[in-house]
């Protein structure tokens, strides 16, 4: 007969409950989860019952979290801690030159300058398996937290996760948004004010992507009305394409901007007040003295001292493009 600690950690039990913590709805939780509705709720009762008082309540259609649900939340995080930190102490004692290092890559984010330095490493270290993954900003922190990928390459700062503590981060380069247009009495421009940007419909990257919100804001932040959009697309090659084919406006990171500005068929000049940001490793503490993890982060450092990132990416681009 099981015991009321294996009933509770036992298969997925805990990760379902994080999963609607995370939500406060049914239906998007068994959607992430790839469960139907109805066995998420038979999941969460038999909890409920385990533990013996309920877990969530609603007001109206609004679920909450009960005090014993606030128990719950927080004992689960300091599990999935204690695992972590045991996996990550395991790990620090392996070889640096044997192994996989996981890395998730923010989609929206140009990748020639690290799959340029993935292959290089490989030549160097062919026993280190580094596999390089697309993902979501909902996807890199729920990896990261869950301790599913070693190393995450996305944009900072991001105000997705409240709580910094367990994390690190390590800048690659600073970046900055450009204002792409095809309105030649711009183009002389050094800077445009975001009032002169919205004139004309745009693409963009979808809503939940980390920079679109961060465009929301800086045109909140100015008092001007966000441009209509026409279009939305996940990598900045899309959007690329979409523009040089129909000729209306968007924004892209410089570093994209400078690798690819042969091929895209519009003028580029900086927002006025600027839309600054960073590109950036994070990581779990001490994620970094695990010895592969280390050895990688430092020869990308040995990378980029030889050539700079953007050199990188155009590089990159080029020996794509032969």
């Amino acid at each position: 007969m099981k015991t009321k600690q294996e009933s509770i950690f036992s298969s997925k039990t805990l990760s379902y409950f994080l999963q609607l913590a995370e939500t406060m709805n049914y239906t998007q939780a068994a959607q992430l989860l790839g469960i139907t509705q109805p066995a998420l709720t038979q999941q969460i009762k038999k909890l409920e019952r385990t533990v013996g008082a309920p877990l969530f309540y609603s007001v109206g259609k609004k679920l909450h979290l009960s005090d014993a649900g606030r128990t719950m939340l927080s004992a689960t995080h300091d599990i999935y801690e204690v695992l972590n930190q045991a996996t990550d102490e395991i790990q620090q004692a392996s070889n640096a030159n044997t192994g996989v290092i996981k890395i998730g890559l923010l989609a929206s984010i140009e990748d020639g300058a690290f799959t340029g330095f993935i292959a290089d490493y490989y030549l160097k270290n062919p026993a280190v398996q580094v596999q390089l993954l697309n993902m979501t900003r909902h996807e890199i922190w729920e990896h990261l937290e869950n301790n599913q990928i070693d190393l995450a390459i996305m944009y900072l700062p991001d105000d997705t996760i409240k709580n910094w503590k367990p994390y690190q981060s390590r800048k690659i380069i600073d970046e900055q948004l450009l204002f792409l247009h095809h309105n030649e009495k711009l183009a002389k421009r050094k800077r445009v004010h975001f009032r002169d940007t919205n004139e004309s419909p745009w693409v963009t990257y979808p809503e939940t992507y980390f920079l679109s919100h961060l465009l929301k804001e800086s045109y909140k932040n100015q008092l001007v009305d966000y441009p209509h959009c026409v279009a939305q697309f996940t990598t900045p090659y899309q959007i690329m394409q979409f523009i040089n084919r129909t000729g209306i406006n968007t924004a892209l990171p410089n570093s994209f901007y400078q690798a690819h500005q042969e091929q895209i068929h519009a003028y580029a000049v900086a927002f006025e007040p600027a839309v600054n940001f960073e590109l950036a490793f994070v990581f779990r503490k001490d994620k970094d003295k695990i010895p592969r993890v280390a050895q990688l982060l430092a020869a990308f450092d040995e990378y980029l001292a030889d050539k700079d990132y953007l050199s990188r990416v155009a590089e990159n681009r080029v020996k794509l493009n032969e």
